[in-house]
């Protein structure tokens, strides 16, 4: 089985490696690593630029108030090594509308929008459902 190929990793490898560092990320730390808080979390920072009484109120917060933290570093450490990745393999493009959903739905910016955006919205509820 190939590493890297001309399309990218493969994803059997990655999804391998990925579990080793989930392994060693809980065996090491004692901790997962997630996003999901971190979006609810950055939310709560940004808001709390504007009205940080009412995020101090707030039952989600009263723990501990959002902060830049480790779980925050991580998700921003995917974005960056994701943009690198992207860059250094010259694959990276700005594209509103992928070439496989234009093939498949048209080319409509809007309907691509609103279909992330509530792909989105699901997949938040349900990570955050789970407590995750």
């Amino acid at each position: 089985m190939k590493v890297k190929s001309d399309d990218g990793w493969s994803p059997y490898v990655a999804g391998a490696l990925s579990g080793v560092v989930l392994i060693l990320s809980v065996w090491i730390t004692g901790k997962f690593f997630g996003a999901s808080t971190t979006f609810v979390r950055s939310a709560g920072m940004v808001e709390r630029v504007f009205n940080a009484q009412r995020v101090a109120a707030m039952e989600y917060f009263v723990r501990e108030l959002p902060q830049i933290d480790w779980q925050w570093m991580f998700v921003l450490g995917i974005f960056l090594g994701s943009l690198i990745s992207a860059v250094t393999s010259g694959s990276f493009r700005v594209q509103a509308v992928p070439d496989t959903w234009e093939r498949r739905f048209g080319p409509s910016r809007a309907k691509r929008a609103a279909v992330a955006f509530i792909g989105a919205v699901v997949a938040m509820f349900g990570a955050r459902l789970a407590d995750g």
